[in-house]
């Protein structure tokens, strides 16, 4: 009998609760969700044209939270227990890294060298169909122009990473 009356309480206590809580979700209006660009709200701003939603239910998945002073502190740690290269290897890799920056420098010098060979001080030669049509020699002219500048900036940056390599790897010596 006892455990027939607890079951009979706990199953009027789940009862009176279900009822307590039915009355006020069935009363709520529910929420409108409008999509504003790509994102999704129930907070409409005028200004991002926000259209709402017909029909159907949104479901909201939350991301994972940022914590500001954890994050920041595991990259500043992680700096400090970074694995140390020995001194031979370390040379060996910036004696490749600058053979790959002086052979890029060689290849972009030849390019640029071709490039003002073409250009022919602002006064490239005309091909046989840029007589009939002028506006083709000028869009050359443009593309030249073009590919001169683009090609000087990169001899400048591979020069200034050159200038940038350590000291012991363009000597060959010990630092």
């Amino acid at each position: 009998m006892r455990p027939l009356l607890s079951l009979l309480i706990r199953d009027l206590a789940l009862f009176s609760i279900c009822l307590v809580a039915w009355p006020a979700e069935a009363t709520s209006e529910p929420q409108r969700i409008y999509r504003c660009g790509n994102a999704y709200t129930n907070q409409p701003d005028p200004a991002l044209n926000c259209k709402p939603l017909a029909g159907g239910s949104v479901t909201v998945i939350e991301g994972t939270r940022v914590q500001g002073s954890q994050a920041a502190s595991p990259s500043v740690s992680n700096a400090s227990t970074a694995v140390k290269v020995d001194a031979a290897d370390q040379r060996q890799r910036d004696t490749q890294a600058q053979a790959v920056l002086q052979a890029e420098l060689q290849k972009a010098q030849k390019q640029h060298a071709e490039l003002l060979r073409e250009w022919n001080n602002g006064e490239p030669e005309r091909r046989a169909d840029e007589f009939r049509q002028p506006q083709k020699y000028q869009d050359r002219l443009t593309q030249l122009r073009v590919a001169l500048q683009r090609v000087e900036a990169d001899v400048a940056g591979l020069q200034r990473e050159l200038s940038r390599q350590p000291m012991a790897s363009q000597t060959g010596g010990k630092p």
